[in-house]
């Protein structure tokens, strides 16, 4: 989604999610013959979806003969992703995702992204039509969840979109009251993990953050989440992570490294640098193995291949694009 309230002073300062709707979701099936696999559980516990729209992809490849762009795809459909919860269906789909993935011995990475008055009226426009219904929809999400293994990213830029005001100061209050209610409630659950929002390294100074990821819940929280649909550099991350980290009580925190390969892009307009930027490239695979106790794990919370908006040639936002997957994964180290 983009922060344009912010845009002038941010290098990237917001980014575009994957689609809360249904838009681009890897719809599941019986996976059997699946062209992948899991990973190793000790290194990366979560779910690779065999039926995601890469995998879908590398299939398409592969019955064409096309070698060359199967193995670059296949850099992405080898790794889990996290799965972008509906706004339809929405016990059903997140029993379904948690159950295959409780199936296959790994935890469902999901993600949150329906708060009242989402990104701001921008490309991921949308959100829960008021609180009682957000409400309703985090209690179904979480009785779909039941008592699997599974780790939440809690509404990417929620918190963020207070902070620079992008949110109408009218919808404050009632959006740190759903926030802090969702934590609850999904904390309610035996075996899920959370992780509260917290932007991007873009907040420079921790300061504006960590007052309001109080009001939000952070303390019931398992920790934060950074760089979600982001480009900022892993190293810059972490350590805007651990500075804001020290404000918070010591949370952990994860860090999206779906595209952040070669950094942020810096030659375009700086409004919509954060929005299929060209010449991004695959981060670090996802892992828990970091080397640092802070740092939870680096995860792929966006899904790379999947449009920020309609915006330098792109489809809608959350719609799988082959040409910028392909290029992503060209791109990787």
């Amino acid at each position: 989604m983009a922060s344009t309230a912010v845009a002038a002073v941010l290098l990237v300062s917001g980014c575009s999610f994957g689609a809360a709707d249904g838009v681009g979701r890897g719809d599941g099936g019986s996976g059997d013959g699946a062209p992948v696999g899991q990973r190793p559980k000790e290194t990366v516990p979560y779910w690779v979806n065999p039926d995601g729209n890469a995998v879908r992809q590398l299939t398409d490849y592969r019955d064409a003969g096309d070698d060359a762009k199967a193995e670059l795809i296949e850099r992405i459909a080898g790794q889990p992703t996290a799965d972008w919860i509906p706004t339809r269906d929405t016990e059903a789909e997140t029993r379904r995702i948690t159950g295959r993935a409780a199936e296959a011995d790994r935890d469902a990475l999901l993600v949150l992204y329906n708060i009242p008055h989402r990104d701001c009226g921008q490309f991921s426009k949308g959100g829960a039509a008021d609180a009682s219904t957000y409400r309703g929809w985090i209690d179904q999400v979480a009785r779909g969840i039941g008592d699997r293994r599974a780790t939440v990213i809690l509404e990417p830029d929620a918190v963020v979109h207070l902070v620079d005001r992008c949110t109408p100061p009218e919808y404050h209050e009632e959006r740190y009251a759903l926030l802090r209610g969702a934590v609850e409630r999904l904390k309610e659950q035996p075996n899920t993990t959370v992780y509260l929002d917290a932007g991007n390294a873009g907040w420079s100074q921790p300061d504006a953050l960590h007052e309001p990821l109080r009001r939000a819940g952070i303390e019931r929280a398992d920790g934060f989440s950074l760089n979600v649909s982001n480009f900022y550099p892993t190293s810059v991350s972490v350590e805007f992570g651990k500075r804001l980290s020290r404000k918070v009580g010591g949370k952990p925190f994860v860090v999206d490294t779906s595209r952040n390969g070669n950094g942020a892009y810096t030659e375009g307009d700086p409004k919509e640098n954060w929005c299929n930027p060209p010449g991004r490239a695959l981060g670090e695979a996802p892992t828990v193995k970091t080397d640092d106790p802070l740092v939870a794990a680096y995860l792929w919370i966006k899904r790379p291949g999947e449009s920020d908006g309609e915006c330098k040639g792109g489809p809608r936002a959350g719609a799988w694009w082959p040409e910028y997957a392909l290029s992503l994964a060209r791109g990787a180290r």
